[in-house]
């Protein structure tokens, strides 16, 4: 068993990137799959207790001429799986570590830079849909909404000689932990986040970890670079816009581009729908057509740009996004109410985690992260 070809899923996540044909063997049991599942073009559900027992791979849907990488759990079963599919002539390799190292992995993606940035990087986790940011100016950085593996942030980082100035999140996750944090610890720089998250929305419990606030018309500096906070409030009553002028906007999870954050996540729906409908309008009125919309998140490939990345412009992101179909607040609740599914058991426990305020190992946050984000409405 110690000679099983293995990939990592952070190689796996590149070869998906990238368009190589490989397909992706999903071993688990269906119910598991149902949960969350690596989206691939070329993807096989078959558990094992049926694929040892199929006489006809390639009639189950496993092309013959392409390599596979078979994903399990934890990265054991698999393992087994792909000294069966080899001794039947396929090309396969177990995916290390599994669903939870998939869950983790990163693609990291550099963004033609808006001026004035000199270069700005997109980390995008497609098991999660998450994308965070790494902005550079002068030799300086600024992390923005990352996740709890900073490895490719900190690989980045070094690869960019930038020296890492501020971390921030835009709001207080619910959907997954936050490594804004532990950033700050691990480079000794501030942690911001927005002061009116700064408390759990289900019982005003203050956060306990330490953190700067950020307000509305606060500015975070990067080398020479000042960037406005914009109070964009309704997926969480603190939720902020980093934005730089009429250049580019980092909207966390108030607009993506092809929906809007849910504003049910804190048990304050009705309130924070209408001030969701509120940020809305004075986006419509003040942001120029041309200012690139950088979000926190993405449902599908077809808001992906030809180079992968997720961002538009915001003129386009206004014509295209139905969260800007609707002509008064009324119809806009009425929408927003019919697109709002369960919110996740999980994201409770997330979001008081992300304040510090219940304790998460290793093992459970596995758990709580399992699947992609529900942040957005669902219409």
């Amino acid at each position: 068993m110690a000679a099983v070809p293995e990939i990592t899923a952070a190689e796996l996540a590149r070869l998906l990137d990238r368009g190589e044909p490989v397909q992706v063997l999903d071993v688990r049991a269906p119910e598991r799959v149902a949960a969350a599942r690596i989206e691939a073009p070329a993807f096989v559900a078959l558990p094992n207790s049926r694929l040892f027992l199929t006489a006809d791979l390639a009639a189950a849907g496993l092309d013959p001429e392409r390599p596979v990488a078979v994903v399990c759990d934890r990265g054991f079963s698999s393992r087994a799986t792909v000294g069966f599919l080899s001794l039947r002539g396929y090309r396969a390799a177990s995916v290390a570590g599994g669903m939870l190292a998939w869950a983790r992995a990163t693609v990291v993606r550099e963004i033609d830079a808006p001026a004035p940035l000199d270069r700005l990087l997109q980390f995008e986790r497609p098991a999660k849909g998450a994308l965070a940011y790494l902005l550079i100016r002068a030799d300086e950085a600024l992390l923005v909404d990352p996740g709890r593996d900073l490895e490719p942030c900190a690989a980045a980082l070094e690869a960019s000689g930038a020296r890492l100035v501020a971390v921030a999140d835009t709001h207080a996750h619910a959907d997954y932990l936050s490594g804004g944090p532990a950033a700050a610890r691990r480079w000794g720089v501030p942690y911001y986040l927005p002061a009116r998250d700064g408390v759990s929305p289900f019982d005003g419990r203050p956060a306990r970890i330490p953190f700067e606030p950020l307000e509305d018309g606060d500015r975070i500096t990067v080398g020479d670079l000042e960037i406005a906070i914009e109070a964009t409030p309704g997926h969480t009553e603190g939720s902020v816009t980093l934005r730089v002028a009429d250049a580019f906007a980092l909207t966390g999870d108030f607009l993506f581009v092809g929906s809007i954050g849910r504003p049910d996540l804190g048990g304050r729906a009705a309130s924070w729908t209408a001030e969701l409908w509120t940020s809305l309008q004075r986006a419509t009125a003040s942001w120029p057509s041309s200012l690139r919309v950088l979000p926190a998140h993405f449902a599908s490939d077809g808001e992906r740009r030809e180079d992968r990345s997720i961002v538009a412009p915001f003129g386009e992101v206004r014509t295209s996004n139905p969260a800007f179909a609707h002509e008064s607040a009324a119809a806009f609740s009425a929408w927003v109410e019919s697109c709002c599914p369960e919110p996740p058991a999980a994201y409770r426990t997330i979001k008081l985690a992300n304040l510090g305020l219940v304790q998460v190992d290793a093992e459970l946050a596995d758990e709580l992260e399992a699947g992609k984000n529900q942040c957005a409405l669902a219409g």
